[in-house]
């Protein structure tokens, strides 16, 4: 598959610039900051703590996110996040795994009687995470998506704690088709193992592994794996 250069846009100020220029510009956008403002009217506003995230595919970094994230949030909702966001096909297992732990979505691995040590998922983002660190996370483990994780910076914001926040995306990738060169409209699940099988409409037609086994192109790292349809 030709790489090429990955953008993206702020969810704030919807300007669209490079992956390397992202984070910086995130720490500097006026937009963020007015809509991240104090509320007007209000003598005391509620602070709560946010973790500033970045998620991308371990093997595919042109799809990525940034996250605005409540520290009290735990990795089971993260793991949902993910799954509605980017990976959810068959109802497959998942795993964080920080500083050398498993948290599972696995309740029969926590701790059993066959060797499972894995903890729970249901812990806080703030007592597993601090800014600087990286971990990773596994969607499915036969057709395995992995992503990394980092927590670029912790802030104070105001008013009551809110849900995950997308405040920037990757933007849709323009990959060629491995044919004719036009704009890929569909992968191969099965050539897609061999780095190869993106196809426009056209060419779609011709596929010898058959129309049963292509799957569209969607904005996600799990393009064309399993029957994940976006």
């Amino acid at each position: 598959m030709t790489r090429q250069t990955s953008k993206g846009t702020c969810t704030f100020c919807h300007k669209e610039m490079s992956k390397s220029g992202m984070t910086r510009h995130l720490e500097t956008c006026e937009q963020r900051a007015a809509a991240q403002a104090k509320p007007a009217g209000r003598a005391k506003s509620q602070k709560t703590r946010a973790f500033h995230l970045i998620v991308e595919g371990r093997d595919l970094p042109m799809y990525w996110m940034h996250l605005e994230v409540p520290g009290g949030t735990t990795l089971a909702t993260l793991d949902q996040f993910l799954r509605n966001i980017w990976l959810e096909c068959c109802g497959h297992l998942s795993a964080f795994e920080i500083g050398g732990v498993h948290y599972s979505v696995d309740e029969a691995r926590l701790d059993d009687d066959w060797g499972g040590h894995d903890k729970s998922m249901r812990v806080r983002l703030d007592k597993v995470l601090s800014p600087g660190e990286a971990c990773s996370y596994e969607y499915d483990f036969g057709s395995t998506t992995e992503l990394k994780l980092k927590v670029v910076s912790e802030r104070e914001v105001e008013g009551k704690e809110q849900g995950i926040q997308i405040i920037a995306r990757n933007s849709v990738p323009l990959i060629p088709c491995d044919v004719c060169g036009k704009p890929a409209a569909c992968i191969c699940s099965e050539c897609i193992y061999e780095d190869k099988g993106y196809l426009c409409d056209a060419c779609a037609d011709d596929h010898e592994c058959g129309e049963e086994m292509l799957l569209p192109m969607v904005n996600s790292p799990r393009a064309g794996v399993c029957a994940y349809a976006g």
